[in-house]
């Protein structure tokens, strides 16, 4: 993902407390993002920045719609996305301490990028799977689906039916 200018914030000159930011995420955004399955979307990124002394903390809250494709029928698909994350970054310490949730940042730094954490939350907030509601897929390739569908009942495994036997004999 590559960092958009428009969110940095340069933390130099704020005070200590709560700072709130937002911004629109369109089809820049999705392209910087060098995504396949995103092509585009209208996305609101509500940041609260909250500044101490030695911290950062930054909790983003995203929602809108991100335009992508269907994965049963391929046709183009608005879904609507909402997640939250937080980021903790630290102004001072050890750059080598591991954790997911805390980035120790230069002491030389002045502002922080970003783009990553949105498109992260961005990303986390989608479901693994994007389809249509039922009855929303293109009716041509759900009839064409469906002729290749075969149903048939399930043989059960004569192994689960030894150990319900063994379950059954428990007192």
């Amino acid at each position: 993902m590559e960092a958009l200018a428009d969110h940095t914030i340069v933390f130099t000159g704020l005070k200590d407390g709560q700072h709130q930011f937002d911004w629109v995420l369109g089809q820049d955004f999705f392209d910087a993002a060098h995504e396949e399955e995103f092509h585009g979307g209208q996305v609101r990124v509500d940041l609260t920045l909250d500044k101490s002394a030695v911290l950062l903390v930054a909790n983003l809250h995203v929602s809108g719609t991100v335009n992508t494709t269907c994965d049963h029928c391929a046709a183009a698909l608005d879904l609507p996305v909402e997640g939250k994350q937080r980021q903790i970054f630290q102004l001072h310490g050890d750059p080598d301490q591991d954790d997911e949730e805390l980035v120790v940042l230069d002491p030389k730094a002045h502002s922080i990028n970003l783009t990553h954490y949105i498109y992260e939350c961005l990303r986390l907030a989608l479901p693994a799977r994007h389809v249509h509601a039922p009855g929303q897929c293109d009716p041509e390739v759900d009839a064409a689906l469906g002729k290749l569908r075969v149903e048939h009942e399930p043989v059960p495994d004569p192994r689960w039916d030894a150990l319900n036997q063994l379950k059954q004999q428990r007192p």
